[in-house]
């Protein structure tokens, strides 16, 4: 199907939920307004433009999901639900018997049917702020490269958390702001004022760009996510916790020279709730912006 130009999609992952949670009525309600992080993200998607959301859950709580936050999606924009189930496999590939899903690249690969434009893939309890929805918005809503995909970078001081270390993707780009590579960094944190990897003890950057999966892509991942399924199933059928992420789909895009990854850079500041002790701070961070008028009518 022909790429449709001035339609968007953000495509929220949020199946793995249930099983982080627990319950979908464990999620923290937030701010003044007591809603979750992911009730921001569609608020400001919409605002930035996007003209569709397309939610990835999983069928156990279809109901509950819908109920807690699929309605306040459907009173602002066009909304559809896909799942992703552990045994909906590309290439009729048969079910594996496995502890956990597949990861982020197979939940995208679910959406497939759903998706015939360009769209943005995030995590669905993360804060992402408005200023990233909007550039990410406006690259995707013009890009007619279908191989040029875009990443959303943070700046590291703007991701990490005054309660603990933090896992990052540390990106290197080019003079044109091209993705040359992401490295993974599990245990990032301050030492005084030094910004470091405690695994390896390199010391980072206030301003190095990170990646907190906010991806830009056109729907040719799709079969590029296939592809790439098939051979990770193979080598990994006797492994039930492996799971492939898309930040690995498009490194080895990346290094096939197959796609170009624009980092548009931004000066948002990220939230999440890594730790319990980051709650005050979330909701600190959300009445200050409301204060700024920029929530002040989300709606019960």
């Amino acid at each position: 199907m022909e790429t449709t130009k001035n339609k968007t999609t953000l495509l929220i992952m949020a199946a793995g939920m249930g099983s982080r949670f627990g319950s979908l009525k464990q999620l923290a309600l937030l701010g003044p307004h007591k809603k979750t992080l992911l009730h921001y993200s569609i608020y400001d998607a919409v605002h930035a433009g996007f003209d569709k959301i397309v939610f990835i859950i999983r069928r156990s709580f279809e109901k509950e999901f819908k109920e807690a936050v699929g309605k306040y999606a459907e009173s602002l924009v066009e909304t559809v639900y896909c799942f992703q189930e552990m045994d909906q496999l590309p290439g009729n590939l048969p079910p594996i018997q496995r502890e956990k899903p597949w990861g982020t690249a197979h939940a995208i690969w679910a959406a497939k049917e759903h998706i015939h434009e360009p769209f943005i893939a995030i995590n669905a309890d993360d804060f992402y702020g408005r200023d990233a929805f909007v550039k990410m918005h406006d690259f995707v809503a013009v890009n007619t490269d279908e191989r040029c995909f875009s990443l959303a970078g943070y700046r590291l001081a703007a991701t990490l958390s005054e309660n603990g270390t933090v896992s990052r993707g540390i990106c290197t780009v080019d003079n044109d702001n091209f993705l040359t590579s992401i490295t993974e960094r599990t245990k990032i944190g301050r030492e005084g004022d030094v910004i470091k990897d405690m695994n390896s003890g390199v010391i980072l950057h206030e301003n190095d760009v990170v990646s907190m999966n906010f991806w830009g892509f056109s729907p040719m991942l799709f079969e590029e996510i296939e592809k790439q399924f098939i051979e990770f199933y193979h080598k990994n059928s006797e492994n039930p916790k492996a799971e492939i992420y898309i930040p690995f789909v498009v490194d080895e895009l990346i290094k096939q020279k197959a796609v170009k990854v624009k980092v548009l850079n931004t000066s948002a500041k990220w939230f999440g709730v890594t730790y319990k002790e980051d709650t005050e701070l979330v909701n600190n961070a959300l009445q200050k912006f409301d204060g700024e008028g920029l929530y002040t009518d989300m709606g019960q």
